[in-house]
């Protein structure tokens, strides 16, 4: 006969397991800021203090959780999902609102009522002027929610393609301008020509063939932006310009007051359709190709809106369709990869995985054009 521990009776022991049990529900759902210890007769997330044998550390520091936390996710891991969610995303999620007036392209300041954030290095970092607190992403989840570095984890994943709206930091523009709407603003800038400075950007440092911008020039999707930059046209399924992505040696951006839908290089009634997370990878692709007359080629625009997942929803469901997820070889390509696998599952298309050889297509054309010379 097994004998119990000394000391706890049978009835201490069944109380024990089924708090244990509903300790372990507990840890599987999101719940709100811990209360202390003994505040409630609920349990406590692993390791509780009501129901573990083992010694209680609490609270854990970042040190131990990380610990914890490296035998299910590895460190190139958690660098991958620190470089894929911005410290913008992040505050815009949890209420925070730009700050245009007090805002630069480097320190952009966001605010929630009293409460003030400054956003730095790209995005991937941040600090509170009113505190001594800053850190990255992970460490500003911490600071907002009061959070676990594991649950901090955990919400910085859920934001992964969370669309920013970023302002488009350029110098200012007269009022008049300012009151244009897409269309105007998109009419007011000149398309590229040989010798411009966006041309120089796309075909000396992106290595993008003449051909190629002559086609996509042709067909409108182009436009000279502030300082040599790039503009690429965002359009719905109607051909409408709903924004553009703006893309130069120092800066990628969003036009302000637009929204991302999709870049769209090819015949619209293509049954392949080839998505990419940027302009310059959608045309870097076809190129690669030689702009294949079955294809259209595709960028989100490096984010994964609801309007975006419409529209290739929309494209997807036509009869006899391939969709190709031609996104970037790391894991937040392989992530908008099994999105795009889900959009051809719903719509019953053929679906398959094209991964670039280098980091992303343009890197794979430059790559070419090295070996070329």
């Amino acid at each position: 006969m097994s004998r119990r521990p000394p000391g706890i009776c049978f009835r201490e022991l069944a109380g024990w397991s089924y708090r244990r049990a509903a300790c372990e529900r507990q840890a599987a759902k999101e719940a709100p800021p811990r209360p202390t210890l003994h505040d409630s007769p609920n349990c406590q997330p692993r390791p509780c203090g009501l129901c573990s044998s083992r010694p209680l550390k609490w609270p854990m520091n970042r040190t131990d959780e990380q610990d914890a936390i490296g035998r299910r996710m590895e460190r190139r891991e958690i660098e991958a999902l620190r470089d894929a969610v911005s410290c913008a995303a992040v505050l815009e999620q949890a209420g925070f609102a730009i700050d245009v007036r007090e805002s630069t392209r480097r320190a952009v300041k966001f605010r929630r009522s009293s409460e003030i954030v400054i956003v730095t290095h790209q995005g991937r970092g941040w600090f509170d002027p009113l505190s001594e607190a800053k850190g990255d992403v992970f460490g500003l989840v911490e600071h907002l929610d009061r959070a676990s570095f594991h649950e901090a984890i955990e919400k910085v994943a859920a934001l992964v393609g969370f669309e920013i709206s970023a302002p488009e930091w350029q110098p200012q523009s007269p009022a008049a301008e300012s009151e244009l709407s897409l269309s105007d603003r998109w009419r007011t800038r000149r398309r590229p020509w040989p010798g411009s400075l966006t041309w120089r950007y796309l075909h000396d440092e992106r290595c993008l063939p003449t051909s190629l911008l002559r086609t996509a020039i042709k067909r409108d999707l182009l436009r000279e932006g502030p300082q040599g930059s790039l503009w690429a046209a965002h359009t719905n399924n109607a051909g409408d310009i709903t924004g553009w992505e703006a893309r130069g040696r120092q800066y990628r951006g969003f036009a302000s007051g637009g929204a991302k839908v999709l870049f769209r290089l090819g015949p619209y009634a293509a049954m392949r359709l080839a998505v990419t997370e940027a302009a310059i990878d959608a045309m870097s692709l076809a190129a690669i190709e030689r702009l294949r007359d079955d294809t259209l080629y595709l960028s989100t625009g490096g984010g994964w809106s609801p309007i975006t997942a419409a529209a290739l929803g929309a494209l997807a469901s036509r009869p006899t369709v391939q969709l190709v997820a031609a996104t970037d070889a790391n894991p937040q390509g392989d992530l908008f990869a099994e999105r795009l696998r889900a959009i051809a599952h719903v719509a019953a298309c053929d679906w398959m995985r094209l991964r670039p050889p280098k980091e992303d297509w343009n890197e794979a054309m430059k790559a070419r054009a090295k070996q070329r010379k």
